[in-house]
């Protein structure tokens, strides 16, 4: 998690502190329709599978707790 948090802080320089578990990342403005893209390269690099777009949804992404479970876990 820790390149997910690194990734989040270089598109957001202004972002200080910890990001939360469970803070909404979209709705905080910290993952954009621009970024998103990017967003599931660095996924799909980290877990080493491709993230079929058809089989997920937003909420996938919503918050770095569910990015964890759905994508970095074994289990996910």
């Amino acid at each position: 998690m820790e390149r997910v948090a690194a990734w989040l802080r270089e598109k957001n320089p202004g972002l200080e502190g910890p990001i939360d578990a469970d803070e909404d990342l979209i709705e905080a403005r910290l993952i954009d329709s621009m970024d998103f893209l990017e967003f599931i390269d660095l996924l799909e690099d980290l877990s080493g599978t491709s993230i079929d777009l058809q089989e997920v949804t937003i909420d996938d992404f919503r918050t770095l707790g569910r990015v964890r479970e759905r994508f970095l876990t074994p289990a996910g």
